[in-house]
């Protein structure tokens, strides 16, 4: 193999690769465009003609709900659970890397190992609790959970990069006068956004595309999300509206997309560095 083949053989294989996993989308795009009538019945990827009216039907929205105010709603139980998550999550993971307490270990052992609790296992009691409380039908079910620190997964990744931050910078801040509290937000806080950041953004992507529990909590169409209101679509108008549900799939995935190509560099400095330290 000659010199010229090895450079451009990895960069080939590449984006054979790239085309492969970017087919699912061009497909997506291409099948909102799509007749009602090509929709299942042809496999060509292009359409025959484009169907621009597809996006007409899918912006009137839902059972009477505009898309404006589907994403809205799915918008604000994204920032809901963002900001919840960021909060409690590091909190949470300060209190395990930084503080000394009676029982730490077991109890980040405990933490630990719900992750391998299934979400249906206590999805019955969550349920029961919150409609006891009388917040089935609203966002609280679907919000008030981040603000908790019940995602284990972000309190690992966050504790696994805080062990890996100086604790002099912490020192030096407890001899000035610092608490614990001012110390962990003055000075681990802002060190610790790149694994904060990687926290927002799977917790954007995950609830932005959560389908189960919001269709376990909302029922009213005023509440429902855009993922929702994708289900909502065929139920509505059968095997017709598979053109109008695609045109409002690609509608669905744009702010995830945006959201993912803005904060990716931090993404990645996140996950890597949080693999290095700990």
């Amino acid at each position: 193999m000659n010199i010229a083949t090895k450079r451009w053989l990895p960069h080939t294989v590449a984006a054979v690769c790239l085309l492969i996993l970017l087919y699912p989308l061009a497909w997506l795009l291409a099948t909102s465009l799509k007749p009602a009538n090509e929709v299942v019945t042809s496999l060509d990827l292009w359409p025959s003609h484009l169907e621009w009216s597809n996006y007409t039907t899918a912006l009137d929205g839902v059972s009477g709900i505009s898309v404006t105010r589907l994403l809205s709603n799915t918008l604000l139980i994204a920032a809901g659970a963002v900001l919840g998550n960021v909060l409690s999550c590091s909190l949470a993971a300060y209190a395990f890397a930084r503080l000394r307490f009676r029982l730490r270990k077991a109890m980040f052992a405990f933490m630990v190992a719900t992750l391998m609790l299934p979400h249906h296992v206590v999805l019955i009691p969550q349920y029961i609790i919150f409609n006891r409380l009388g917040m089935v039908d609203t966002y609280w079910p679907l919000v008030l959970p981040k603000f908790l620190a019940t995602e284990a997964f972000f309190v690992f990744l966050i504790v696994q990069f805080m062990r890996g931050l100086p604790r002099e910078l912490e020192e030096s801040a407890r001899i000035d006068g610092c608490g614990a509290f001012r110390t962990y937000w003055s000075i681990t806080l802002p060190l610790s956004r790149p694994a904060l950041i990687t926290t927002a953004i799977f917790t954007f992507i995950w609830t932005w595309n959560d389908f189960f529990t919001q269709m376990i909590y909302l029922f009213a169409p005023e509440n429902f999300t855009i993922t929702l209101a994708l289900s909502g679509f065929v139920d509505q108008n059968s095997t017709s509206a598979y053109g109008p549900m695609f045109a409002m799939s690609v509608i669905s995935v744009l702010p995830i997309m945006l959201f993912f190509f803005v904060f990716q560099r931090y993404l990645v400095q996140g996950m890597s560095t949080t693999g290095l330290k700990g």
